[in-house]
């Protein structure tokens, strides 16, 4: 097991996955370095049960299918480490994952979050990566700004920066990742460990992104609330509206050329914020 002060709970939230999960499970249980607790929340799933008999195994159902956050929020509160490492159904751990994040957390004692590269499949064929997902660390809110920056299941993070960010919002059916790596990297540096430590995959039917159409719908949530987030430096408030702003043009255009009457809902989101824009700079100019 994990020395002392570097514990780890693993949370696979998962619903209707029960292959994809024992796979999932089975890529932590063949970690080079043990893990110490694994909990699967199973969201209310109505299909096959899933059962594991390892005595590191701890599987949790709930009655009803409360989606992705309030899972993963269970696993958390449950969770017994020091550290949470999060993993995603349908994706899985490299062997070498937990030991390489572990001799960086080791080395460098002031990390409270930690993610990696990946791999990535989509239908069965390997996918090359684009420019625009390229990973970074240390302090890198703007980078997270346009699109999901982290991937969930390359994730580790301690116990106490959880207590202080709070967990994932559960009101978001999608992007719910987007909107707490704004959270967190608004307020702490990250650490970023350049190799392929889990695979992603992609191209099934029941992927959140393929039943949610438009997903800019849930970051445009997100980065409104970082607006409304006193605590955001100036220089990541200017950033974030000009990111707003943008998304909401896109959103606006594409759901006037649908003939969607959404296009209104977003063009009035849009006129609200570029008014907030300018009554930011006329009050820079008075002072």
């Amino acid at each position: 097991m994990t020395s002392p002060g570097y514990s780890i709970s693993v949370v696979i939230p998962t619903f209707n996955r029960p292959y994809k999960t024992k796979t999932a499970v089975q890529s932590v249980l063949e970690q080079t370095k043990a893990v110490d607790e694994i909990i699967v929340v199973d969201d209310g799933s109505t299909g096959e049960s899933i059962d594991f008999k390892h005595p590191c195994v701890r599987v949790v159902r709930t009655t009803q299918n409360r989606g992705v956050s309030a899972a993963r929020n269970l696993g958390i509160r449950l969770a017994q480490s020091e550290w949470i490492g999060l993993l995603d159904s349908d994706d899985t751990w490299k062997p070498s994952k937990w030991k390489n994040q572990l001799a960086a957390l080791k080395t460098d004692k002031t990390i409270l979050f930690s993610h990696t590269n990946e791999t990535w499949i989509r239908d069965g064929k390997f996918v090359n990566k684009m420019k625009k997902h390229q990973k970074f660390g240390g302090w890198i809110y703007e980078k997270c700004l346009p699109l999901c920056a982290m991937s969930p299941s390359s994730v580790v993070m301690h116990t106490s920066l959880i207590q202080d960010i709070g967990t994932f919002d559960e009101t978001l059916p999608a992007c719910e990742d987007y909107d707490y790596w704004l959270r967190v990297t608004s307020r702490y540096p990250v650490h970023y460990l350049n190799s392929e430590e889990i695979t992603k995959t992609g191209g099934h039917s029941d992927q959140l992104s393929k039943k949610h159409w438009g997903m800019d719908r849930f970051r445009i949530v997100a980065l409104e609330k970082q607006l409304k987030n006193k605590k955001l430096i100036p220089k990541h408030q200017k950033k974030t509206l000009e990111v707003l702003l943008k998304k909401l043009s896109v959103l606006e255009n594409g759901a006037r050329k649908r003939g969607s009457l959404q296009h209104e809902f977003f063009r009035e989101k849009r006129q609200h914020w570029s008014s907030t824009n300018q009554d930011s700079r006329m009050e820079h100019l008075r002072q």
